[in-house]
């Protein structure tokens, strides 16, 4: 397809199609992009990236993406150890976080269960974490997965084989954003914000 570039350039494009919503235009555009920008900075961004993969690895507890093994949410003695969130992907501990409410430690699936994708409990991070529980101080599981298909079969499948352990398992809420209009809300969105009402 880009066969008319010179041999190099038809590679870079060809990788930076490999990332994700990067189509063949935008792939062009940041190729051209990266040969225009002054050398430095095409070179600085190629070492962080290979820096990046050379010094990250997975937390040997909680499968986060850490440099230091076991990672700081692991090793750190003020988070209660007796409630874990359980979220899909690494960027999900950054938004729980970001929140400030939750004092508990993490476990990182790497995915969801999505038989469509070939995607099943062994393709995550299940043993890990049932091997993890096993003489633990955790008496509760907060299943933080995505509010879609693939994310509800997966708190299915964890509060199914969690529940026996004799581990309280909940789910976060799921409703309206703050500041959303109920005009414009889908039936499911609202129907999980009905069930998840409080009193005030």
């Amino acid at each position: 397809m880009f066969n008319y570039y010179p041999a190099p350039v038809a590679r870079l494009i060809d990788e930076l199609m490999k990332l994700p919503g990067v189509g063949p235009k935008s792939a062009q555009r940041l190729a051209f992009h990266l040969l225009n920008a002054p050398e430095k900075d095409a070179v600085g961004l190629a070492q962080s990236i290979v820096n990046a993969r050379q010094k990250i690895k997975q937390c040997s507890v909680c499968a986060n993406l850490t440099e230091q093994d076991p990672c700081s949410f692991c090793q750190d003695i003020t988070r209660d150890d007796r409630i874990l969130c359980i979220v899909e992907q690494p960027r999900d501990v950054i938004a729980m976080e970001k929140t400030r409410e939750f004092k508990g430690k993490y476990h990182v699936l790497h995915g969801a269960i999505s038989p469509i994708d070939g995607i099943g409990p062994e393709q995550l991070t299940v043993a890990q974490l049932l091997s993890r529980l096993q003489g633990s101080r955790v008496d509760e599981v907060v299943v933080a997965t995505n509010p879609n298909v693939e994310g509800e079969a997966t708190a299915l499948y964890l509060a199914r084989l969690l529940k026996p352990l004799g581990i309280k398992v909940t789910r976060i809420a799921h409703g309206l954003p703050v500041g959303g209009d109920l005009e414009y809300a889908d039936e499911v969105t609202l129907a999980k914000a009905f069930e998840g009402r409080k009193e005030i």
